[in-house]
């Protein structure tokens, strides 16, 4: 065997070391750029859920409020009304307003909570346009889809 001299001895550790200590390096650099990179898109995903949550909860309020402003009209519905009536002219406009809401809501949740929506939307629709039988209370005839369309969003905001 060839001898070798302590200098060449010490140059290959010095240079076997660098190697070392550059792949460790390149690992732990490796390793905390996935760990950011994940972090970030964490970050991202929670952002895109918040934002996704507060449309929808705007989208609720939509619906609601209108809904709302359709029941006020159910309750005052005259008897007779003609195309020329403030009452129609009024109501025409909160159902065409209802209608675009039972719609987003259909575009932002998942089909039970527009199934719900939907059955309250018609119940309205039909109280509105077409009145209740002598003795039908509006609130008694609209309380059991409004009641399980709210306990549907709220399950699904949940």
């Amino acid at each position: 065997m060839i001898a070798v001299s302590g200098q060449v001895w010490v140059s290959l550790i010095s240079l076997g070391g660098v190697a070392l200590g550059g792949v460790l390096s390149y690992l732990v650099q490796h390793r905390t750029q996935r760990s950011v990179e994940r972090a970030e898109e964490r970050r991202q995903r929670i952002a895109l859920s918040e934002t996704r949550r507060a449309e929808r909860l705007a989208v609720l309020e939509r619906f609601i409020e209108v809904s709302a402003e359709a029941e006020r009209c159910a309750y005052t519905r005259p008897s007779a009304w003609e195309d020329t009536d403030d009452w129609y002219l009024t109501t025409r406009d909160v159902m065409y307003r209802l209608w675009v809401a039972d719609r987003l809501v259909r575009v932002q949740f998942p089909a039970p909570v527009h199934h719900a929506a939907h059955a309250h939307f018609l119940d309205l629709n039909r109280t509105v346009w077409e009145g209740l039988p002598d003795g039908e209370s509006v609130r008694d005839f609209l309380e059991g889809n409004r009641s399980d369309f709210l306990d549907t969003a709220r399950a699904a905001m949940s």
